[in-house]
């Protein structure tokens, strides 16, 4: 009996047999519709599956058109070797895969592309929709009965999702730079509200291929088919269709609220093998879930990798395809591939430039870490080793620049690698603020500089955010370099009255050249690169001015009579702010 319906059909083309729109009925009786890729010869061969909102059928080169300009462009490598018809946004491309003996399955999601239903981004119906799919697609006839995971982003976020549901057929997964803490990662920094993303990603990324945009959606060029579906549905159907991701975001403003409960994974129920893969410049989204799943997943056999450059790069690379490649043969074939020798941690340094150097390391944090305390002095804003012996302060406006920080000019080239924290004592004319922590390079002439992001091509060597009402740390889960808030209450202050602050910087790798100074900005608004905005990507609405989409500005979420008045710095001997850098040498 044949695994496709009256809606699928097959072809053989460019040396693969290509099975359009299959059917995957989950447990509540929804078909799914996902694209098979295989060999052309019969036989069982190991499933690579991604699950997702951003239409099967759509070619990369269409919506993102300036990533992909920009990646063939830079990286001839990722275009060599396929007539790239068939490349599809943060998947891999299936001519370079089949030919490794491979059964590609991609499945829209619900809601998206070729898939009916309603849209409810990352959802737990989601994680089950992802769980049902590996089990159909481990007992397909083509089908060696192990079921890998592989993508960027969205692709790799719900693998944090599902291997906590632990499917059978689930072999192991290659998690591309995907958070794993959707209020911590992306819906609120911090406390604070980031609708550049929770609005403009679903906005110009989910929407546009919603499942019945039919014919006013794109046109595959892929197989001329609708990408978004047969049928056209009106704008008033297509809203009742889908959960309003940035409104949900928005409404849900605690940790506690069902809806970011159901969506985090349990890491200790994380057994699977897998490889998870960070960029020391996606601050905003993706990198701390890297660090976070891997340090804290219960899997025996598990590696991190770290990368810089864009965001979706590497992932088509020679450098990260062979890597995946390695590490699926070993774990989907059982072949000698070397993986078995691979280390635990494998870094690409950071250097000034964008130059990057690899080495091999054990663990992460790395154990020989030096932690050092760099305390801030409101008198003369200095970074320094001592703390201040005079009580000082210093006020800014809420919705500023703020003030910044300086150590002295390193004396010798130093690496600092690693998760970072701060602690401020402050105070505030209302009963909340926003602090916006920037960790940054100076150059001996105080020129700023900036590093290749995962999205923006100008961002400082790392971030952290915390709303003062949101400041409640979990005791269990908090680490001298790594503050954990709980975000289950909101703790107003008292106007005037000084508070203790610790807050999270996001782990980040930088080697700082001799001469050189580390800043620490405390604003009360995003950061801005200081050298003008760039012309950001086709995908996304705004320009780049530094944190690429991951803004915090809805003035809902941080109304000016709140968020807008004068904050304070306290420092002094009863008052011991201070930024700790990771040395490594």
């Amino acid at each position: 009996m044949s695994y496709l319906d009256s809606q699928s059909k097959t072809e053989i083309r460019d040396g693969m047999r290509i099975d359009w729109d299959v059917p995957i009925t989950v447990d509540d009786g929804l078909v799914l519709r996902c694209d098979v890729y295989r060999p052309i010869e019969d036989g069982k061969y190991p499933v690579l599956m991604t699950y997702g909102p951003y239409g099967k059928y759509l070619l990369f080169q269409d919506l993102y058109a300036s990533a992909w300009d920009l990646m063939a462009e830079k990286h001839p490598d990722v275009t060599a070797g396929s007539t790239n018809k068939y490349q599809n946004w943060e998947v891999v491309d299936p001519e370079k895969w089949v030919p490794e003996k491979y059964a590609i399955v991609r499945v829209d999601s619900r809601g998206c592309g070729r898939s009916p239903g309603v849209i409810d981004i990352w959802s737990a119906r989601e994680a089950k929709d992802l769980h049902d799919c590996i089990e159909w697609g481990g007992v397909q006839e083509w089908s060696n009965g192990k079921v890998g995971l592989n993508g960027i982003s969205y692709y790799a976020e719900n693998q944090w999702q599902v291997a906590a549901l632990q499917p059978s057929h689930l072999a192991a997964m290659c998690i591309w730079e995907g958070a794993a803490d959707f209020y911590r990662d992306m819906g609120h920094h911090g406390g604070i509200f980031c609708n550049g993303f929770s609005r403009t990603w679903s906005e110009m990324q989910v929407y546009t291929v919603q499942h019945g945009l039919g014919e006013r959606g794109f046109v595959s060029k892929m197989n001329g088919d609708l990408v978004s579906g047969p049928i056209t549905l009106s704008p008033e159907e297509l809203g009742a269709n889908r959960n309003d991701f940035g409104d949900d975001v928005l409404a849900n403003k605690l940790d506690t609220d069902e809806y970011w409960t159901s969506r985090m994974p349990d890491f200790s129920k994380i057994k699977v093998p897998f490889l998870s893969t960070a960029n020391w410049g996606g601050q905003g989204l993706h990198p701390r879930g890297n660090f976070e799943g891997y340090v804290r997943s219960a899997s025996e056999e598990k590696w991190l990798e770290v990368h810089g450059i864009e965001h979706w790069t590497h992932f088509y690379t020679d450098y990260g395809r062979e890597m995946q490649l390695k590490f699926f043969n070993h774990f989907l074939k059982g072949e000698d591939s070397g993986w078995e020798k691979q280390s635990k941690v494998f870094l690409q340094v950071r250097h000034v430039g964008e130059k990057f150097v690899p080495r091999e390391e054990n663990e992460w944090p790395l154990a020989r870490t030096d932690w050092k305390k760099f305390y801030l002095d409101t008198s003369n804003y200095s970074l320094g080793e001592d703390s201040p012996s005079e009580s000082s302060s210093a006020s800014y406006d809420g919705f500023s620049d703020g003030l910044i920080f300086l150590t002295q000019p390193f004396e010798k080239e130093t690496e600092l690698t690693g998760p970072m924290a701060s602690k401020l004592f402050i105070s505030s004319e209302t009963n909340d603020a926003d602090f916006f922590l920037v960790v940054r390079l100076f150059s001996p002439d105080m020129k700023e500089i900036t590093f290749v992001g995962a999205v923006d091509p100008h961002t400082p060597i790392a971030q952290g955010w915390l709303r003062a009402s949101h400041r409640k740390l979990d005791e269990e889960l908090t680490l001298p370099y790594r503050p954990y808030h709980t975000h289950d209450e909101i703790q107003p202050l008292n106007p005037g009255e000084i508070y203790e602050l610790d807050i999270e910087i996001w782990p980040s790798c930088v080697v700082v050249p001799e001469g050189y100074r580390i800043g620490l900005s405390v604003r009360g608004k995003d950061y801005v690169y200081p050298g003008g905005h760039s012309g950001g990507l086709s995908n996304m609405k705004e320009p780049f001015t530094g944190v690429a989409l991951f803004y915090h500005n809805d003035p809902k979420d941080r109304p000016p009579e709140i968020f807008g008045k004068k904050v304070t710095l306290h420092s002094g001997p009863e008052h011991k702010p201070y930024l700790l850098l990771p040395f490594v040498s």
